[in-house]
């Protein structure tokens, strides 16, 4: 049962091989189990998830079901839950009970799905390994003594382990794509806008975007039909047409024609991983695609110019935890500047407080020109390159990672390094593209990831082309080990 995909759940529901009630309890038990050794969880809520496996089971006998009934998921724990901690793994947000719901998890609910809990992620979302959390690290499920990658760690630990079949994450910089990579599962980052951000904790806000974890590219077709779409209370939502992403799945890939950026193939990523994405691209040539060199010249600036413009923006969206109004304050303060001098600097983790600091160093005057300026000129620059690309391929193909997951604590004390783990996934953030990242490999027994990336709204090609890859392959299937029990 907890081997299931979602497609496989649902059709079990249906047939009624066993209950909603029933896959709950499975899971639940799972988490329970599990969570202790992998910390993929900051919230289990299973009261919540009882109650709302009666209320599906109910849809299922009344014929009122909708796809998602019954099947459960996680949500990351920066989507505001009503009446469920919200923490965003920080202290400062430790004992903050949201009162209301965010779109997703608003409109998960609306499709009927069940919420086991939410998960654990790097600290307001600023991390690549999920080590930033106030509630500890969370522990790849492949090699526990690694990071499952972040800051969407917990959502992707929790997937791969199958304690449960999908869970939410955010894309900041590559924080659903690089987990999902570590770990082995199917991560989609829609386009900016296609997913609405209301209730979701902002980092960096023209840059965050929420999307779907689950182990095969159908499954993230059936949460994003579900989730995707305009929403009036968000400024940046995109009112665009949602299409039937499952309708195109099955599309055959000849004609396709896949670009390979020359600057993804170069110093920095590692043999093994190279060797497992020529494998894989060798094996989209089988399925029909055609292969091209492409360049992507200004690629190797979206680092730099992604931690200016990251940081910038959260200095700013950071300020409102000033211990005044929700969130931590500080124990007996001598006067407001030391409650909010000491509110922030208990509340805030180490790396939080980094980035602050970098953003409001780079807004400061004097600085603004030399460096956010730039960086969004940089930022033009990026996505020209992209819709050059775009002129010619229909998909960019390469690898999510330039290494497989690294080991606890190994680059926690550099963050320059730290950093570069999202050398291939910041510039589609900068851009605001739809990307994708499904398994494709294992070098010591460690998952290994490749990226697709689209052009604006055109995620459904993306589902397709992961999707017939993953009909021919089996990596999606693997289950990291002391997980079967």
């Amino acid at each position: 049962m907890f081997d299931s995909t979602i497609r496989q759940l649902g059709q079990a529901l249906r047939r009624r091989e066993f209950s909603v009630s029933e896959l709950t309890q499975t899971l639940l038990q799972r988490i329970e189990a599990f969570n202790p050794i992998l910390n993929a969880f900051i919230s289990p809520t299973p009261e919540v998830a009882r109650q709302q496996a009666v209320a599906a089971e109910a849809r299922l006998a009344a014929g009122t079901a909708e796809p998602l009934t019954g099947i459960p998921l996680a949500h990351k724990d920066l989507f505001c839950t009503a009446g469920v901690r919200t923490s965003c793994g920080s202290r400062m947000l430790a004992n903050f009970i949201a009162p209301y719901e965010s779109a997703v998890s608003e409109r998960c609910q609306a499709a009927g799905m069940v919420m086991l809990g939410k998960t654990n992620m790097d600290e307001f979302a600023m991390g690549s390994s999920n080590e930033n959390s106030f509630f500890g690290a969370v522990r790849n499920p492949w090699d526990r003594d690694c990071v499952p990658g972040g800051s969407s760690g917990g959502s992707a630990a929790a997937v791969a382990a199958r304690l449960v079949p999908a869970a939410t994450g955010t894309d900041t910089g590559g924080s659903i794509r690089q987990p999902a990579a570590f770990t082995g599962i199917t991560g989609l980052k829609p386009t900016y806008g296609r997913v609405s951000r209301w209730g979701m904790v902002a980092f960096a806000s023209s840059l965050d975007q929420g999307g779907v974890m689950a182990r095969t590219a159908e499954d993230c077709a059936l949460v994003l039909q579900a989730i995707a779409g305009f929403d009036p209370r968000d400024s940046t939502s995109a009112d665009h047409a949602v299409p039937d992403y499952s309708a195109t799945l099955d599309q055959d890939l000849s004609g396709l024609t896949l670009g390979v950026p020359q600057e993804y193939f170069s110093t920095g990523l590692d043999s093994a991983v190279e060797q497992c994405i020529q494998e894989a691209i060798a094996q989209y040539r089988k399925l029909g695609a055609q292969v091209r060199e492409i360049r992507l010249p200004s690629s190797a600036l979206a680092i730099p110019a992604y931690y200016v413009i990251a940081p910038a923006e959260a200095s700013s969206n950071l300020a409102r935890y000033d211990g005044v109004r929700y969130g931590y304050r500080c124990q007996d303060p001598e006067d407001l500047l030391d409650l909010y001098t000491r509110s922030r600097g208990e509340g805030f983790g180490a790396e939080v407080k980094r980035r602050i600091m970098v953003g409001t160093y780079a807004l400061s005057a004097g600085y603004f020109d030399a460096y956010y300026r730039k960086a969004q000129q940089i930022r033009r620059l990026i996505r020209e390159d992209f819709q050059n690309a775009f002129s010619e391929v229909d998909l960019i193909v390469g690898p999510t990672t330039p290494t497989t997951a690294f080991a606890l604590g190994a680059q926690v004390d550099d963050p320059v390094t730290m950093y570069l783990n999202d050398i291939y996934t910041v510039a589609v953030n900068l851009a605001g593209l739809p990307a994708l990242s499904h398994p494709v490999g294992l070098v010591e027994n460690r998952p290994v990831g490749l990226q697709l990336i689209a052009n604006y709204f055109n995620e459904a090609l993306l589902l397709n082309s992961a999707h017939r890859y993953q009909q021919v392959s089996d990596w999606h299937q693997h289950l990291p080990p002391g997980c079967a029990d």
